[in-house]
């Protein structure tokens, strides 16, 4: 039987180098017009402001309401992890559970719903695992970075019900420079965690079909500050309760410690990381097509800060002393990651029905290790290659397309005394097309695929396979020569549960919980809609777009109120549940004097998810945002200023506590001494400028992780 097992998988990793199955054909528009004179700029990406994931059509917004963050926008808004980088977009926050560690969240989702994708293909790392592991993508080295949303998504997976985010770097070249040698650089300081940056990358064309790339950053940072106590009211109040009794009982070391930790003020301890990456790639580009490949190394070490009060267990003792002893000894929790990646990446451009194919793959070896001082707690590995291909479609008449299959292959372990999921391969392929037709006024698309998953764990004799079918239909009206588009979007998407909620069952030192999966949940089945209105001219950008999903058993994972070895006991339950909300974007030029024009800009975003049949509202939902700035821009300056309102979250889920609203104030200059082909930006900018004590809602670590305080960030950028 294992070798079986083994044959069919070598038939399937075989398939995937061989095949080649290759990266989305999606291309999107950019929708405001900060994002137009940031990509019109000689920056340090050298972005001349195609937004194309791959080259399928020139425009795909009818299925897809796309978002993108390139140029200076991306500079100033650069952190660690990007999840962090991408909160001012309209429907996106952030997991937050560390600075070393963020996740993107799209509309109320994260985990599995949301794909993080570098150039089309999945980071391949353990980020999905759980909140506590880090994204292996460092927004340091990024050229520009798309968050799609709604049924178009269909294209990176069925799995990404609420969207995916797209980070495009430059490893593997996409055109041949005019210099001899192009170089550009990036470097930075941020006050908040004494954080430094640097990043640099160089291309040489070695013919001129021929090109060969080089990058390398680097960014170490310190506990970072924050405003006032470090806990959250109620938490504060439940540490200090818990010191009152310690008292009341003759422990006084507990209470002092609790006490201590009740009080702690001004840094979030253990939040200090360093990071570190490496990248070189060679592309072959000429009119036939295009090959190139390109190897990296991520490296980063990040603290995770601990919940007051908590503790756990690595087994059972007999006397309660030394179970207080020894965990007395523990260290604080730390995480040391790294990442060994190679990519592929070509197209062949051909004639008659199809015009193209297209190939992108990537293989990963990564390991990340959990310590406690210095002491290794838990080792996980993960091993696995994902590879698309795409046959393009030449337009006939009006109708276009794309047909693809896509195949991955991943091997998951933990070793260690809390590997709380048992070692695990997971095996997928699908198929998927998206078709287009213009009508004129009218554009419909159509997007459908099928993915079949097998995830097997020996160690327990698990084996299951799981058939899925997603589908999406969208119209607009779009008069030609006209900026106003209105449409509807009806999708119908079925995910297969990935293996840690089948699977987990154990004590995770990280995130402080014991978690337990279910091996016998089925499928999660989603109805989903949207209605959505733009506007897109040169000098005013609209967009409004509502939306709900229907789910016939949605996974999701709450607390429980019990305790198993001494931690809260966070479960994966399977219910109907219901989401429903919206996001807007507006940006308009509302004057112009001298060299200047002036642009106001917002964002909206609200949604409200619950578990149907009196289940109540789903965990770690944001809560209702507003975001407003305006701005002058001109060829050599630029001066921002903008306001972020968050509403208070009270719809909160059982044992889940409840966060406060805040109000943050942000500024930001760029100075383009040359002009915008000048080749060399200076930015400054001044974050949370009241130094409010603020916290996402979507953070798992929220009541004792606040985001950061007043942070003067000072960087500079070269393109040459």
């Amino acid at each position: 039987m294992e070798e079986m097992i083994l044959s069919h998988r070598k038939f399937l990793i075989s398939a995937a180098i061989l095949t080649l199955p290759a990266a989305p054909a999606l291309a999107q528009k950019d929708t405001s017009a900060q994002q137009r004179a940031d990509g019109l700029s000689d920056d340090f990406h050298n972005d001349d402001m195609i937004v194309v994931t791959a080259p399928y059509v020139e425009q795909l917004d009818i299925l897809a309401g796309t978002s993108v963050l390139s140029g200076d926008q991306l500079a100033e808004d650069l952190r660690g992890q990007i999840g962090d980088s991408l909160t001012g977009l309209p429907g996106v926050s952030s997991t937050s559970f560390a600075p070393g560690s963020s996740r993107p969240v799209l509309r109320g989702f994260q985990g599995p719903r949301v794909r993080v994708l570098t150039d089309g293909i999945g980071s391949l790392d353990a980020s999905n695992t759980s909140v506590d592991h880090a994204v292996t993508i460092d927004p340091l080295t990024a050229q520009r970075v798309e968050v799609l949303r709604g049924p178009a998504v269909l294209l990176f997976g069925g799995d990404a019900i609420g969207g995916a985010v797209n980070v495009i770097d430059k490893r593997i070249p996409r055109d041949i420079p005019d210099d001899a040698v192009h170089l550009d650089a990036i470097g930075g300081y941020g006050s908040a965690a004494d954080d430094w940056s640097i990043a640099g990358s160089v291309d040489v064309p070695l013919t001129p079909k021929l090109v060969i790339h080089a990058d390398g950053s680097f960014r170490d940072t310190g506990d970072v500050r924050v405003p006032g106590y470090v806990l959250s009211p109620a938490l504060r109040a439940d540490v200090l309760a818990d010191a009152a009794e310690e008292a009341e009982e003759g422990h006084l070391d507990e209470a002092a410690e609790l006490t201590e930790a009740a009080n702690q003020s001004g840094r979030v301890a253990n939040t200090a990381s360093r990071t570190q990456t490496a990248g070189a790639g060679i592309a072959y580009i000429d009119d036939g097509g295009n090959l190139g490949f390109s190897i990296s190394y991520y490296d980063t070490d990040y603290g995770v800060p601990g919940r007051p009060g908590a503790g756990h267990a690595h087994g059972e003792e007999d006397d309660d002393d030394e179970e207080e002893e020894g965990h007395e000894e523990e260290g604080p929790v730390t995480i040391g990651l790294k990442q060994y990646r190679a990519d592929l990446r070509g197209g062949v451009n051909m004639g008659g029905f199809f015009e193209a194919l297209n190939f992108r793959a990537g293989y990963s070896d990564y390991t990340h290790t959990e310590f406690e001082g210095d002491e290794i707690g838990t080792v996980f590995s993960v091993s696995g290659i994902e590879a698309r291909a795409e046959l393009v479609q030449a337009d006939h008449d009006g109708w276009r397309g794309v047909i693809g299959s896509q195949i991955l292959v991943r091997d998951f372990n933990a070793i260690g005394a809390e590997a709380f999921v048992p070692k695990n391969t997971i095996e997928s392929w699908a198929f998927f097309t998206v078709q287009e037709a213009d009508l004129g006024y009218l554009e419909l698309e159509g997007a459908l695929r099928f993915d079949q998953a097998n995830i097997s764990a020996n160690s327990i004799d698990f084996d299951r396979s799981f058939n899925t079918v997603s589908a999406a239909v969208g119209v607009a009206y779009a008069p030609d020569d006209n900026p106003f588009k209105i449409g509807a979007n009806l999708s119908r998407s079925e995910r297969a549960p990935s293996a840690e909620e089948l699977l987990s069952n154990g004590p995770h030192i990280a995130t402080q919980a014991f978690e337990i999966g279910n091996p016998d949940f089925t499928t999660e089945k989603s109805w989903g809609g949207e209605l959505y209105a733009r506007w897109d001219s040169d000098d005013l950008q609209l967009s409004a777009t509502a939306y709900s999903n229907f789910f016939n058993d949605y996974i999701f994972e709450a607390a429980t109120g019990a305790e198993e070895d001494g931690l809260p006991v966070f479960q994966y339950f399977q219910r109907d549940a219901t989401y429903y909300g919206f996001e807007a974007s507006a940006s308009a030029v509302v004057a112009r004097f001298g060299n200047f024009d002036l642009v106001a800009d917002g964002v909206a975003d609200y949604v409200h998810a619950k578990i149907d049949d009196g289940g109540g509202p789903v965990p770690r939902i944001p809560p209702l945002r507003l975001l407003g700035g305006l701005k002058a821009q001109s060829d050599n300056l630029d001066l921002r200023a903008e306001v972020e309102w968050s509403a208070s979250q009270n719809k909160v889920a059982a044992f889940e506590t409840t966060t406060d609203g805040f109000t943050m104030v942000n500024a930001t200059a760029a100075w383009r001494p040359f002009g915008k082909d000048g080749g060399i930006t200076l930015l400054a900018s001044a974050n949370n400028i009241f130094d409010v004590n603020a916290r996402r809602h979507a953070s798992f670590t929220k009541d004792y992780v606040p985001l950061s305080g007043r942070d003067i960030r000072v960087s500079a950028k070269f393109s040459f």
